[in-house]
């Protein structure tokens, strides 16, 4: 006997189910006919332009920060937009560097790598000649500062000079950079190297002190010290604070004041300032902060060809004074020592964040600033 399937209400059910399936996939199918391939090439195509102009937005002057850092490696893009100027290039960097260099700290040696840097990095390195003129009135110092900011970026100045504080007169500060060196050590190098020069030639000594006599030229630097001559005496021996205290008057005589105000202004304003004794590490610190600028520097240095031109700034006829004079010159450098000491502990602090395990290495002339301490022979020729 044959069942009605029809009248089932599940089979009722069922049937209901498909045709209503049906009817929706018959609508998707309609929709999908009714557009046309020209419609979805155009939709296509007006995401693709959406897509490439927020690219070219990005990359002048939108965020995201990183693609700004790309936007400066493959160069400036070329779209421009109906509001205005493209925003200047953003570099992932300081683009205005200042080295005060002190004198007899190394700097000779920095200046030497700069030109081969500056050579390859293309960069704008200026290296001021002026070499007795490290005071200067405000006026001097306004004209000074106007100059620099007006050097094409990205640029490296560098002079033998105290320091300027760019924003007293509204001018936009440079990063400042320095490097220092054992005050005793950094006396004795001055003191002979202006009767004697350098191995680069006995004679150019003549050209930076022609008016020396010989009585003064050949002076044992024991009675200098011991006889209180006033190059081996204050204020001529408050010598690396004023490069770092300022243009004040006050920034000239040895006191208190003097030196928080140096303290005050290394951790406002520079980026790092170093110690010679530990040259290599500053090298490296400075390849990882600046690297525009830095970049491959240690081993540019260790190189054969910089070690031939390098070896010819060591101060010849340089020797220890007395242990007797060694005391005096202490007692009359202590503000010296403290900011030395000072600077030291920040470069290794600055160090240990860097992550370089790298430890100090003794001067080479003194282990520590206290002359009872046994001195050391010279293992090579000093940076100066």
């Amino acid at each position: 006997m044959m069942k009605n399937i029809g009248n089932n209400p599940i089979h009722k059910h069922q049937a209901n189910h498909i045709r209503a399936k049906n009817k929706r996939g018959n609508w998707l199918a309609v929709i999908l006919f009714r557009i046309s391939r020209r419609d979805f090439g155009f939709c296509l195509t007006a995401l693709f332009l959406f897509c490439l102009g927020s690219i070219f937005w990005q990359l002048n002057g939108g965020p995201p920060n990183i693609l700004q850092g790309i936007r400066y490696y493959f160069g400036q893009s070329t779209f421009t937009d109906d509001h205005g100027p493209i925003a200047p290039k953003v570099l992932p960097f300081p683009r205005k560097v200042v080295y005060n260099r002190v004198g007899k700290c190394g700097s000779r040696t920095i200046v030497l790598l700069l030109r081969i840097l500056a050579d390859r990095h293309q960069f704008t390195l200026v290296s001021s000649d002026i070499h007795n003129k490290t005071r200067l009135t405000k006026h001097e110092q306004g004209t000074l500062m106007r100059n620099i900011s007006e050097i094409p970026q990205p640029f490296l100045y560098t002079r033998h000079v105290h320091f300027l504080n760019f924003s007293r007169f509204r001018i936009d500060a440079p990063v400042y950079i320095n490097i220092i060196r054992d005050p005793i050590n950094r006396f004795l190098s001055n003191y002979f190297f202006r009767r004697f020069g350098d191995w680069r030639g006995e004679e150019n000594h003549l050209v930076r002190t022609p008016g020396m006599k010989d009585e003064e030229r050949y002076l044992d630097i024991n009675t200098c010290i011991l006889e209180n001559y006033p190059e081996c005496s204050n204020p001529r021996l408050f010598y690396i604070i004023p490069y770092f205290c300022g243009q004040h008057p006050q920034c000239r005589e040895p006191s208190e004041w003097a030196l928080e105000k140096a303290k005050q202004n290394v951790l406002e304003h520079y980026l790092l300032v170093g110690v010679l004794e530990e040259l290599e590490d500053v090298l490296l610190l400075l390849e990882r902060l600046l690297p525009h600028f830095f970049a491959d520097v240690l081993n540019i240095y260790k190189s054969p060809e910089y070690k031939k031109l390098g070896n010819l700034t060591g101060t010849v006829r340089k020797h220890t004074p007395s242990l007797e004079a060694l005391q005096v010159l202490y007692q009359r450098m202590e503000y010296e020592y403290i900011f030395y000491n000072f600077v030291r502990d920040l470069f290794h602090l600055t160090k240990r964040k860097i992550g370089l395990r790298s430890g100090p290495r003794p001067s080479r002339r003194h282990r520590s600033p206290d002359p009872n301490a046994q001195e050391e022979e010279q293992d090579e020729e000093e940076q100066d």
